[in-house]
């Protein structure tokens, strides 16, 4: 039995396509090359602002964590009560929403965590919270 056989044809490839797509594109940025030119050659005196707001978004909010000793730190940073008020106004000037909250060590004495708070409305911080740990478990005290 003889074998047949068979010769495929070449598979074409159609450019047609790609070429109408082509020259839409070419026609789509001349025509915006245009347009561009015209808004360049209007005489516009543009306005002018005497200060600029930030423009990236506020941090979520600044963390102030006081130790057992007394120290402050501001975003891990040790800092002092007067460099706290002073910093907290700066990013408050630029970010007037900004929030911060009070890490205080469960062992501290109370005295270091008022000084704090008064740091923080020293620097006119509306935005204040405290964290505190939730405890676990029916042996967990309650002060």
């Amino acid at each position: 039995m003889p074998l047949k056989t068979q010769q495929d044809d070449q598979p074409s490839l159609n450019l047609t396509p790609m070429i109408d797509v082509v020259f839409l594109l070419i026609i789509f940025f001349m025509v915006a090359t245009k347009f561009s030119e015209r808004e360049r050659d209007i005489d516009l005196e543009l306005p002018e602002v005497a200060a600029a707001a930030a423009l990236t978004s506020a941090p979520k909010q600044r963390v102030v964590a006081v130790k057992q000793t007394g120290e402050i730190s501001l975003d891990g940073k040790e800092v002092s009560l007067v460099q706290l008020t002073e910093r907290l106004s700066a990013v408050r000037r630029e970010y007037p929403n900004i929030s911060v909250v009070i890490r205080g060590d469960a062992a501290c004495a109370f005295q270091h965590v008022a000084a704090t708070l008064a740091a923080c409305k020293d620097a006119q911080i509306s935005e204040l919270g405290i964290t505190v740990r939730i405890a676990d478990g029916p042996h967990a005290k309650r002060r």
